[in-house]
């Protein structure tokens, strides 16, 4: 069977709390299938960008979960933030990536959608390829008058009735469940903190407004930063591309004396995008994707492949992949060995299967979170530290997930009994979940030496002595 996979990309209204977010971020991982490929936060907004991927099922199971975290600790009623938002949980897409069609994903959406209202009591609206009206569609419509008009409107204006529910959550108002296809959350910061001048940009460009097809836009105030914003989604960067839409923010900025200060994607962005756009700026008269390097790199792994990649990439003068991912990798040995070692003496291998994905798996997320900390130590010096104490918190979190699940399946080695002849092989496993352990603590030690938060470091501390009790 073709390899399926389905991602989400669920926005939380919590992006001033950290401990709040990694709560959500575990909630979700707790499904062994699922993989977290990003997270963004940001204080302003008052919002969380968490995109995460795997088999549908499980991505549905996922979401579910993660909106179940948010629902328990997130008040609205004390909510406040530059984003529009209705809901503690406020909108949860489902994108299909592979072997999956927009019409699975809009029955996917469908079904957590009642979940969420017969588990949680939080009612849904439905939205764009999933929507039972037209007017539903746009986000932006469902999202009229947020949290506060939602409490008061439900129940009495018949236009604001939900999808699924009769009745608005008390504190976490509502959540809009949808499929769509690949979205790019784009920003652009004005080097003004004139609020009117982002709206009227935003009014320009986007689509309701007669501007660019397949463009959403909005302007927020960032308050930390004292700047308007021109907030944006591209719902279709191949027929509008990001360059155009930039180069027309800056344009319309400067007939009001405002430069552009920058911009900034939230969440992942294809690569064909950055592609499109530097053929843009720089005018190549004989580019095609085969000239960028990764691009021809991963053509020639690609064919390669296996082991040796992922050593050349360990040799590497280069600060990913390093210990954190070669502890995963060592468990996902152990892992394997384990598996191989059950079935030969016809026991059940799945416990060390769902083993197996989960710490092959985190051989990437260790580096991706390593990155994202070198990322935040690259912002301007005086507004890094919530950036940097938010990613080391990520790079603490997956060696603290491998060690408590090597422990797990560490206990489990020890109890395995095979014959004689899978001897050597099942010693072999325990060394390697051993090793395993060890590099995963040290991982955990090292940033917790550089995070701030207490409470924090407390719930690795109670974490990892739990896991030392298996």
């Amino acid at each position: 069977m073709p390899r399926q996979l389905v991602e989400c990309v669920p926005n939380f209204s919590e992006g001033r709390d950290p401990a709040r977010i990694d709560a959500i971020v575990q909630a979700i991982l707790a499904v062994p299938e699922v993989v977290l490929l990003d997270r963004e936060s940001d204080a302003d907004h008052n919002r969380c960008v968490l995109t995460f991927a795997g088999p549908p099922a499980a991505v549905a199971d996922a979401a579910f979960r993660g909106v179940e975290k948010a629902v328990a600790l997130i008040d609205l009623t004390t909510h406040q933030g530059a984003h529009p938002r209705i809901g503690a949980a406020d909108v949860v897409p489902f994108i299909p990536i592979e072997g999956v069609t927009l019409e699975e994903c809009v029955k996917l959406a469908e079904r957590v959608g009642h979940e969420i209202w017969n588990k949680l009591q939080v009612p849904v609206y439905f939205y764009e390829a999933a929507a039972k009206r037209p007017d539903r569609v746009n986000l932006e419509n469902i999202r009229r008058g947020q949290f506060e008009a939602l409490v008061k409107e439900i129940g009495v204006v018949p236009d604001r009735q939900p999808d699924c529910g009769d009745r608005c959550h008390p504190t976490a108002g509502a959540t809009v469940v949808g499929a769509r296809k690949f979205l790019i959350a784009y920003n652009v910061n004005l080097g003004t903190p004139d609020l009117s001048i982002a709206k009227k940009i935003a009014k320009t460009i986007r689509v309701s407004s007669g501007g660019f097809r397949y463009v959403k836009s909005m302007g927020v105030m960032l308050g930390t930063r004292n700047l308007a914003q021109v907030s944006i989604n591209l719902t279709d960067f191949e027929q509008t591309a990001m360059h155009l839409v930039y180069e027309t923010v800056r344009r319309e900025a400067e007939r009001y004396g405002v430069p552009v200060v920058g911009s900034e994607i939230v969440g992942l962005i294809p690569q064909k995008s950055i592609e499109m756009s530097a053929e843009y700026f720089l005018r190549f008269e004989n580019f095609r994707p085969e000239l960028v390097l990764e691009n021809r790199i991963a053509e020639a792994m690609a064919s390669r492949g296996g082991l040796p990649e992922f050593l050349d990439a360990l040799a590497a003068p280069t600060a990913t992949p390093g210990g954190g991912s070669a502890s995963a990798a060592a468990a996902a040995m152990a892992a394997a060995l384990g598996s191989m070692v059950t079935r030969m003496a016809k026991q059940d291998a799945a416990p060390f299967e769902d083993d197996r994905r989960f710490f092959t798996e985190a051989v990437d997320r260790d580096a991706a979170a390593f990155q994202r900390v070198m990322a935040a130590y690259k912002r301007p010096r005086d507004e890094r530290a919530p950036y940097v104490e938010e990613s080391l918190h990520g790079a603490a979190e997956v060696p603290l997930q491998v060690y408590e699940r090597a422990c797990a399946m560490h206990s489990r080695l020890l109890l395995l009994e095979v014959p004689a002849r899978f001897a050597s092989d099942l010693a072999v496993s325990r060394a390697l979940t051993g090793a395993a352990r060890t590099g995963a603590l040290e991982n955990v030690r090292i940033n917790l030496d550089s995070i701030q938060d207490a409470a924090f470091k407390r719930s690795v501390e109670e974490r990892l002595a739990a896991a030392d009790a298996h």
